[in-house]
Order: structure tokens, then sequence, then C-alpha cells
């Protein structure tokens, strides 16, 4: 036996869903019969790779043709490598620093499709403390960084969001469409957003959007914790740093931007 030989630690069933995303990427509006042909493995095993991976939003089957191509959610991934990369890089001590100045939670949230994404959070130094985990995915109509990003979406995507079931998590949220239109007016009047009580009972979360810099709202920042803590001088604290904070990522991310501008701009001078 030959103890120098490099281990292969390779998940099979991993190494044949990838190949069959970069097939699709390669050549869309395959079938199965032609995928299975191409890739050298049998249609039972390219059928099920498909069937799971639809269902991840990670490729799309036209049910007329059965045939099938890249979903939504490669997309989704592409973006977030150009735009969170740097949101994240961007929002790390400005995250830092609003935890410091309220001793509260501190949220980044992203909208993922017709949900909201947590991607980063940092943990409020309090005993009484609500605490939400990166990766976790809830709805746009509730909660304090949702709603903010719902506010400053394009139309299509509020017109989607309204015209699908409005789920109650709480006694407070809100499930009437035109009620949740006017919230979202005076979100955008206001230029943040301060939720209670709508999605987790006995929270509340206060948060303003971060711009892009092409003038896209990409994300939300927000200030959350127990509603216990929560008062009028509090309100108008938090609003305010939750803006300065939101300001302060939108414009690290217009520098991002600028500097890679000048940077590629002096590589197509140099070709």
């Amino acid at each position: 036996m030959n103890e120098t030989a490099p281990k292969d630690y390779r998940i099979a069933a991993v190494d044949r869903a990838l190949l069959v995303l970069e097939a699709l990427a390669d050549q869309p509006d395959q079938g199965v019969t032609a995928l299975a042909k191409s890739l050298g493995l049998t249609k039972s095993i390219v059928f099920r790779l498909l069937h799971t991976l639809e269902e991840r939003g990670f490729v799309f089957r036209d049910p007329e043709r059965a045939v099938y191509s890249l979903g939504y959610r490669v997309g989704v991934l592409g973006e977030r490598v150009g735009r969170e990369g740097s949101l994240l890089s961007a929002a790390r001590p400005v995250m830092d620093a609003l935890r410091d100045r309220t001793s509260e939670n501190v949220n980044l949230v992203v909208r993922d499709g017709l949900r909201s994404l947590v991607v980063a959070t940092r943990e409020g130094l309090h005993s009484i403390r609500l605490f939400a985990q990166a990766g976790r995915n809830g709805p746009l109509h509730a909660g304090g960084g949702s709603l903010c990003i719902l506010a400053f979406s394009e139309k299509s995507i509020i017109d989607e969001v309204l015209a699908s079931p409005l789920e109650a998590f709480t006694p407070y949220t809100i499930t009437d469409r035109e009620k949740l239109r006017q919230a979202l007016e005076r979100i955008r009047a206001n230029g943040c957003n301060v939720a209670i009580n709508d999605l987790d009972e006995g929270a509340f979360s206060v948060a303003a959007p971060i711009i892009a810099a092409d003038g896209d709202v990409i994300a939300a920042i927000s200030v959350a914790g127990a509603v216990v803590r929560f008062d009028e001088e509090r309100r108008e604290a938090y609003m305010q740093a939750a803006l300065a904070a939101a300001g302060e990522i939108s414009q690290r991310l217009s520098l991002h931007r600028s500097d890679k501008d000048e940077t590629e701009s002096k590589a197509r001078s140099a070709g």
C-alpha cells in the first residue's frame, strides 16, 4: 500500500452537481438525456441532481419543453461575490463601532429573492438580548432591516411581496396590504425604519438603508434588542446611530468602487 498517495476528499454527489451546473452554464436548455450523455452519467442520477438543484433554485425547469437552465440562486451568488464581498469588508468596523456605541445587537441584512437574509451580526453587550444568527432567512414584510430593504426595492419586488400571503409572526405583524404599502411609504419618507414586536415579540429593530455606488439600496444595518430597554430617548439615539452607520458604509462602498474603477482604467490604458 502506498501511504504517500494523495487522499481523495471529494464528495461524488457534490462533484456531479457542479458538473451539471457547469454544463448548463456552457449550454442552457438541456434535458435529462442530453446532460446524462454529455456527462457520462445515468439518466436516473442526472434527474435526481436536477430535481435537488431545482428545489434549491440553482436550476430552472421549463415545464413545456422539459429542459433546464441555470436558476436565480446562481445569479444571487454571483451578485454577492461582487457586492457582498465589498459590503462585508466595508461593514465590519462600522458594525463593531455601532455595537459599542449602543450596546445592542447589530445586524446586516440583504434581500435574497423575496426573503431577507442576515449576512453578519454583532452580539449586544446586555445580559438580556435577542440575537439573530448570521444566515437566518426571514420575510421581507416584517422586521426592521427587512422592511427597510423592501421599502427601497424596485416596484416589481414590492408588488410581488404585496401579492403574496403575508404571514403573521406576532399580533403586531402588518398583514393588510394597504397598511403595508403605507408603512413602506413612511419608511421611504423617514429614511429609516423602526419596528417593534412585528417579527419577534418583545424585540425592537431600528434600521437604515445602505446604498451602493450605483445608487441602489443593497442592504440595511439595524440596531436590535429587547423592547424593555427601548424608550423615546433611545429611539432617537438609535435612529441617528443607524443612519450614521449606514451612511459610513455607503461612503466606503462608493470609495471602493472609485478605487476599482481607477485601477481598471489604468489597466486598460496600459494594455
